[in-house]
């Protein structure tokens, strides 16, 4: 099947084009006609299907039709990480280059007087994490009785950072009557808790048992000593001897430990950046960034770099802590 089956309007057709796409994957091909036809869609989907696009290609030729008005968003995006958000927006940047709409980005990191001016002028696409968009609403500069389609990314990753209890607020924000999206990885008994309040008579779209590991992928373990500076010689080691290794990413499960890996890294001759939540916005991007050109072939990063991030290539994730278990 080809993107011309889906229903897509012919500007996003040839946006779709342009980036050299000719096939959707799975999750956008049963995804995106049910978005169309206005249906709320439970999507259970790994980091790589294709996820991101099923949502956004639809969403465009949506918002073919209408206009925003002031500080009253059309559509509500909600990502759990600074780093996910602004990649979403890069989709529509993408994807919406022949589109007059407008999109905003409400993270943090970013002062309130220049995301204020953004809201003033109308917004079509509203990306935000849940904390910053909350802020908005207490401070009285953003309302969001005219959200038409809700969008809820990556919920058991919102789980695990605890947001969930601000995705119920703002549920309660936006009209009963909206359209919702909601994808996730896995359906802890929580999640399946919120998609049941939520969700009105979902189309399920499933491309892979949640919990299940991307079949690309081979997994091993390997023994460590209990001092910390054992693993840390340890990890070196197996740098230095992988096989093939093109970029890494190495995760630790707090952000004290990423800056003592980081640093032990650079200490023994490695290229390599960090990336942790108490890094200032623009040092997060900028290492990223780096990571993603190839500038960087080594990145140590917490948690908010666990999932959906949009890198290419990757050829070696190591786990420095065990990663902590699903609720």
């Amino acid at each position: 099947m080809s993107f011309s089956n889906l229903g897509l309007s012919e500007k996003v057709l040839a946006a779709v084009a342009a980036t050299g796409y000719t096939n959707p994957t799975p999750i956008q091909e049963q995804a995106i006609p049910h978005v169309l036809a206005r249906k709320d869609v439970l999507g259970i989907a790994q980091t790589g299907t294709g996820k991101t696009a099923a949502f956004v290609l639809p969403m465009l030729t949506i918002l073919e039709k209408g206009r925003a008005r002031a500080r009253m968003p059309r559509t509500l995006i909600l990502e759990p990480t600074r780093e996910l958000a602004a990649q979403v927006k890069e989709n529509f940047d993408r994807y919406g280059a022949g589109q007059k709409l407008n999109v905003a980005l409400l993270i943090g990191g970013v002062s309130f007087g220049d995301q204020d001016a953004k809201l003033m002028r109308g917004v079509d696409v509203l990306i935000a994490t849940p904390g910053r968009l909350l802020d908005h609403t207490e401070r009285g500069g953003l309302l969001l009785t005219g959200v038409e389609l809700l969008v809820i990314d990556e919920a058991d990753r919102m789980l695990d950072m605890g947001f969930i209890p601000d995705i119920e607020r703002i549920c309660k924000l936006v009209p009963f009557t909206r359209q919702t999206l909601f994808f996730t990885a896995t359906m802890p008994p929580e999640i399946r808790r919120i998609t049941e309040a939520f969700l009105h008579n979902p189309q399920k779209v499933e491309v892979s048992k949640p919990a299940t590991t991307a079949v690309t992928v081979t997994q091993s373990q390997v023994p460590a000593g209990r001092e910390a500076h054992e693993k840390r010689e340890l990890l070196r080691r197996l740098l230095r001897e992988a096989k093939d290794l093109k970029n890494a990413i190495i995760f630790c499960n707090r952000k004290r430990e990423v800056a003592i890996v980081h640093k032990s890294l650079q200490k023994h001759g490695f290229s390599v950046g960090a990336l942790h939540g108490d890094m200032d916005q623009p040092a997060r991007m900028a290492a990223l960034d780096q990571f993603r050109k190839g500038e960087l072939p080594l990145l140590v990063a917490s948690d908010v770099a666990a999932r959906g991030l949009d890198i290419p290539e990757v050829s070696h994730v190591f786990n420095f802590d065990v990663p902590p278990s699903r609720r």
